[in-house]
């Protein structure tokens, strides 16, 4: 089954000063180089990274490698209209895993388990990985939600959509705090940087 990535990096960072949370180090790469490197492993076709308020320092960054990149115009209007600027850019019969870069640090066999929990299952159209009973990211879409995608308000989150699907939505259980690990303040990322590396996983 042909899966999309969509990673979304269009925000200004304004809580790190400015600085894009897409070039925040981890190790030797760079966040976005991480999440992009996970998802090209996985044979995700295409690969759609969304820029906006640092086009160029984020678009270097996976300069060489088979990615779309695309400058949402709309990124001051908030997520959900910088995720709908790279929804557009993946054709309608894909499911797509949404990644914002904001989280870094998840496992890729995170990524693994939601793949394999969409094959048994008939029913679900939004996949949510969760983490001692929290919701995080990324997350999987069925292609039938697209409609629904597009059609949000810019200004209103994406979560907004889940009481609408109800029983669709599928909560998995994973071994990866990556996934509840928001990074929004420079303390955010040292704390979960720390913690990634002692479990030293990639």
């Amino acid at each position: 089954m042909t899966t999309a990535a969509l990673v979304l990096s269009g925000g200004e960072s304004s809580r790190f000063g400015g600085f894009p949370k897409a070039l925040l180090p981890l190790g030797e790469r760079t966040a976005v180089q991480r999440i992009v490197e996970l998802c090209l492993e996985r044979a995700f076709d295409p690969l759609v990274l969304v820029v906006g308020a640092h086009p160029g320092p984020i678009a270097r960054e996976v300069r060489g490698l088979p990615v779309e990149v695309v400058d949402a115009d709309r990124w001051r209007e908030g997520r959900t209209a910088s995720m709908q600027a790279g929804l557009e850019a993946i054709p309608e019969d894909r499911d797509v895993l949404f990644w914002p870069v904001d989280h870094p640090f998840v496992a890729g066999r995170t990524v693994d388990t939601l793949l394999a929990a969409r094959v048994p299952d008939l029913l679900s159209v939004w996949w949510i990985p969760t983490y001692e009973g929290r919701g995080g990211h990324p997350v999987l879409w069925r292609s039938t939600m697209r409609r629904d995608l597009l059609e949000l308000r810019s200004d209103a989150p994406i979560r907004s959509l889940l009481p609408e699907f109800g029983p669709q939505v599928a909560r998995i259980p994973v071994d990866d705090p990556g996934v509840v690990q928001h990074v929004d303040t420079p303390e955010e990322f040292r704390t979960a940087f720390d913690g990634w590396r002692a479990r030293e996983v990639d």
